[in-house]
């Protein structure tokens, strides 16, 4: 390869944009999916991409394979099988602590290798939740090795995680502009990678075994366990009692103020109902009038709400007359959530969001890094991993959970299910399965039959499919897209590459130049996203590839798997789901998870040099 070849306008154009979107990434100032779609905008106004391929990313087979896999697991979700699945790890535990952990993370981490890394986690979290509170294994020693196991085993299958799905329309593109005498890259099969993926798998198993569970132990053995028991959420939260209705007398001085003035009030108890009339309604909102004969249901010790009645003038009644329905266990009660890194919640307030009003939900508490806190909670500014507490009807709950905006943690019954289509929805998805097995039809083509079966098959309506996509993923990536293109286009990539060889002294062996990228992508993926890592960084492997007389598959294949080595910062999705729920502390996560990514790039590196 020639390395004195000269840079370019188009060169140092596109090297700014992958400079801006680094550092646009970094500062996360503005979103991430907005940020790459500004760098499409740029790609397309200079002409380094042709207008008429701005936006094939949009249409290419890794975004559709992105969607199909969404959908599939959202279709798997409705017919109940994570249901099933935590009483079969149960029962194959029989009770031994070690063996449900190993079951349940082997178990996640194969479910990973045909669905999206955060679907995964996020359907997992219940599951955890129900084992957790079964068991007494808390939390904080279930989530990370399930994380773990959900991250690694991404690597079994090529629809397994967002770069995988990427690899193979990179290859394609990087064809276009291979010199001359160069192999053409073959695009990889959708089971290709399942060495190396079980690799990953025993190696994540086998190191929480015997080395992460001893440092994942409680000091006092016991941990935060979201179950909807009372006494769970006394001990975590402080939030404790019965419920009891008030009746509003002609003398409390409650009557012509707002629900959310009574709750300011010194001593006041948890308002989580109020009838009005003959309208009975759970998390009124704040702005809601009482009046003379309005009733609240409030909850809490008996003797602060008697004071509080007392205090206001308000009829006591620990028998619910007017909110036996609505305070049913199967009907509603209290949950919790996590907000994840991509949700729209970040840096609002309860007020701003008007969870009352708009979603039907109580804020009761807020758990930041192991810190509750309770008072003025509507008005707390919330971030990313932040563990909300909420009173709500189940039905609302199911709905502000699609939002995406929300990861409830807590195992509640959910919105409708179909259990009746569980062998349906599984034929359904063997055979697509098999159809991407065959390698006679793209992974796409084969992901979107089972998509289709289906949905006529009514395992999932229509509706529901369009909320199981997240829009952000499909948009990051397809934005991104063009800029991978650019890099090996313009020629960018090629004198990098180039460049970065002829700085290695001779004799430099390959395995070490391929542990190195290994190392670079995921510390790109640290700032820049796993997507965003692969689309920079695959085109220069390939070109450094060639210029040490490496295997540009082989290279490529090793960037896109080190682009989800992220064990540490919640710049992973998976990672930033679980801080909240475990009480993750940063020191904690690189403590146990920077050996762990040692070892990732260790085994990828060893295991694609047997192999290629």
């Amino acid at each position: 390869m020639d390395t004195a070849l000269p840079l370019t306008t188009d060169m140092k154009l596109v090297l700014g944009l992958v400079g801006f979107t680094m550092v646009m990434f970094l500062f996360e100032r503005i979103r991430a999916d907005v940020v790459a779609l500004v760098v499409l905008v740029l790609l397309g106004l200079s002409g380094v991409v042709e207008t008429d391929e701005l936006f094939n990313g949009f249409s290419g087979n890794a975004v559709i394979s992105i969607i199909a896999t969404m959908i599939l697991g959202a279709g798997l979700d409705r017919t109940g099988a994570l249901n099933r699945l935590a009483g079969w790890l149960l029962r194959r535990a029989r009770g031994v602590e070690q063996r449900l952990l190993l079951l349940t993370s082997a178990v996640a981490g194969i479910n990973s290798s045909i669905m999206q890394n955060p679907s995964v986690m996020a359907l997992y979290m219940p599951v955890a939740a129900r084992l957790s509170s079964r068991t007494g294994l808390t939390l904080p020693r279930l989530l990370l090795p399930i994380a773990a196991a959900i991250v690694m085993g991404g690597g079994l299958t090529m629809v397994g995680n967002s770069p995988l799905i990427l690899l193979n329309d990179l290859l394609m593109a990087a064809n276009a502009n291979l010199p001359s005498g160069a192999a053409t890259l073959e695009p990889f099969k959708m089971f290709a990678p399942l060495p190396i993926g079980a690799s990953l798998l025993a190696a994540s198993l086998a190191y929480f075994h015997f080395f992460g569970d001893k440092q994942l132990r409680d000091e006092d053995g016991k941990g935060a366990t979201p179950a909807r028991t009372q006494s769970y959420f006394a001990k975590a939260y402080g939030i404790d009692g019965d419920v009891y209705e008030l009746t509003v007398t002609a003398d409390s001085p409650l009557v012509g103020m707002s629900l959310g003035e009574a709750e300011a009030l010194r001593g006041a108890p948890l308002l989580l109902a109020l009838k009005t009339g003959e309208e009975a309604r759970l998390a009124p909102p704040a702005d809601e009038r009482i009046w003379v004969g309005s009733v609240l249901g409030a909850m809490g010790p008996k003797q602060q709400v008697s004071d509080f009645a007392q205090n206001h003038f308000l009829r006591l009644s620990s028998r619910l007359r007017n909110f036996a329905d609505l305070f049913n266990p199967s009907r509603a009660g209290i949950s919790e959530a996590v907000i994840p890194a991509t949700s729209q919640f970040i840096g609002k307030t309860g007020r701003d969001l008007q969870l009352r009003k708009q979603m039907g939900l109580s804020l009761l508490a807020v758990n930041r890094d192991k810190t509750v806190l309770r008072e003025n909670v509507r008005d707390v500014s919330l971030r990313a991993g932040d563990m909300l507490v909420f009173h709500s009807i189940w039905t609302d709950l199911a709905e502000a959970a699609e939002s995406r905006d929300l990861v409830v943690v807590t195992d509640y019954p959910k919105g409708e299910q179909r259990p009746h289509k569980f062998k349906i929805a599984m034929a359904i998805f063997a055979v697509s399965m098999l159809l991407a097995l065959s390698s006679r039809l793209p992974v796409s083509i084969a992901l979107m039959t089972g998509v289709a079966g289906m949905l006529i098959a009514g395992v999932i309506h229509i509706d529901e499919a369009y909320a199981a996509i997240n829009w952000k993923t499909v948009f990051l990536m397809a934005c991104l897209i063009p800029l991978g293109w650019a890099m090996d286009s313009s020629g960018a990539a090629a004198w990098i590459a180039g460049h970065s060889v002829e700085q290695l002294p001779t004799g430099t062996p390959v395995w070490l130049m391929e542990l190195t990228l290994g190392l670079l992508t995921t510390a790109f993926s640290l700032v820049i996203s796993h997507v965003g890592a692969t689309i920079v960084v695959v085109p220069l492997a390939i070109n450094m590839a060639l210029a040490a007389g490496g295997n540009p598959t082989a290279f490529a294949l090793i960037v896109a798997l080190s682009a989800s080595n992220n064990f540490m910062t919640a710049s992973n999705p998976v990672i930033s789901m679980i801080t909240g729920p475990a009480g993750y502390t940063g020191k904690e996560l690189w403590k146990i998870g920077g050996p762990l990514s040692l070892i990732y790039t260790a085994v990828i590196v060893l295991m694609v040099n047997l192999m290629y």
